[in-house]
This record gives structure tokens, sequence and C-alpha cells, in this order.
């Protein structure tokens, strides 16, 4: 078995992006609206790519995947409660 990093630039490369610091400073009120708006998405896509994947919409399904876990990414890196 190969060992995963435990790097948290690596488990979520959202990190590495510039503009996530200025999104980490943000003052608390809108920071929290647009983490809460992102785990919003996060929810919705994951919902949207079970069904595709129920229909056998397999393009569609990786499409709203990815959206799910970005939005998700970007919610945790922004979130004050983890880096990762």
């Amino acid at each position: 078995m190969i060992q995963r990093s435990s790097r948290a630039s690596v488990r979520n490369p959202v990190l590495r992006l510039p503009a996530v610091a200025a999104l980490r400073n943000l003052d608390e009120q809108p920071r929290q609206q647009l983490v809460d708006a992102l785990r919003a998405i996060q929810a919705d896509a994951r919902d949207r790519a079970n069904e595709c994947w129920r229909k056998h919409k397999a393009p569609m399904a990786a499409y709203w995947k990815a959206v799910s876990v970005y939005s998700g990414h970007i919610a945790r890196s922004i979130s004050r409660g983890g880096a990762a």
C-alpha cells in the first residue's frame, strides 16, 4: 500500500491557490455566509451526481461530483476551524 501524504495542501489542493488567502481574510460574517453557501452547493451537487449515476448519465455525474468536491474543498479552506 502506498502511503498518502498528510500535508493539508496535498489533501486539499485548493489551499495552494493564491486567492484562497483573500477569502480567508474576509470578516467573520461574510466568510461564514460564503462557507454556508458552498456547503449548500456541495450537498446539492452531491445529490445531482447521485441522481445522474442512477440514470446512467456518467458524464454529468462526474461533473456534479467534481462540483461537490471542489465546493467542499473551498468551504473547508476558508472556514475558521480547518485548513484542510
